[in-house]
C-alpha cells in the first residue's frame, strides 16, 4: 500500500506546533507571551489550533476536519500577528529585548507561510510510503543451486559422481 504525504500541510503542522512551543518560552525579557500580551497569544493559540486541525485534515483524508481555503487566511493572520509584535512590542514588555520565544514564533510563522504556498500551489511536493511485502517461500527457488558472479557454483566430488549414476 503507498501512502502520499503532502509536504505543504506537514510544514503547516510543523509550525503550528513551534508556534504553540514559543508562546510558553520568553518573548521580552524574562516575560513569555502569556506574561507579555493581553489578547495575542490567545489569538496566536487559537490560530495555531484551527492551522493544526485543517493541517491534520489535509493529512488525513479520511477525517476532512476543515476546509483547505481557510489555510491561507489562518496562516497570513498568525504572520501579520507575530510581525506586528517583532516591530511594536507590548507596553508590559517595557523595553525588554526580543529572547528566543519571539524569534521561534517568527521561524514558526514563517515555516507555516511556505506550507500554505506549497498546499495552495500547482506544483505540489509529496513523500510517499510504501508498505514492504512479506518474501514468499517458493519451493523451487529455495532448493536452487548456490551462484556466484561467473555462473553456477561447481557441486562437490560426490554430487557429480551420484548425479553420473543416475
Amino acid at each position: 500500500m503507498t501512502r502520499r504525504f503532502e509536504v505543504g500541510p506537514i510544514l503547516v503542522a510543523l509550525g503550528a506546533i513551534l508556534l504553540l512551543v514559543s508562546l510558553f518560552m520568553d518573548w521580552y525579557g524574562p516575560l513569555s507571551a502569556w506574561e507579555a500580551f493581553e489578547v495575542v497569544e490567545v489569538l496566536l493559540a487559537g490560530l495555531a489550533v484551527a492551522a493544526l486541525i485543517v493541517a491534520t485534515g489535509q493529512l488525513v483524508p479520511d477525517v476532512e476536519w476543515g476546509e483547505r481555503r481557510w489555510l491561507p487566511a489562518i496562516v497570513l493572520a498568525v504572520a501579520v500577528l507575530v510581525a506586528a509584535e517583532l516591530v511594536d512590542p507590548p507596553p508590559a514588555a517595557g523595553g525588554e529585548q526580543l529572547e528566543q520565544g519571539a524569534w521561534l514564533a517568527f521561524a514558526a510563522a514563517l515555516v507555516m507561510l511556505s506550507g500554505a504556498v506549497l498546499t495552495l500551489g500547482r506544483i505540489s511536493f509529496a513523500v510517499s510510503v510504501e508498505g514492504r511485502e512479506l518474501r514468499e517461500r517458493v519451493a523451487v527457488l529455495d532448493h536452487r543451486q548456490d551462484t556466484t558472479e561467473a555462473g553456477a557454483v561447481a557441486a562437490a566430488d560426490g554430487d557429480t559422481e551420484k548425479r553420473a549414476e543416475d
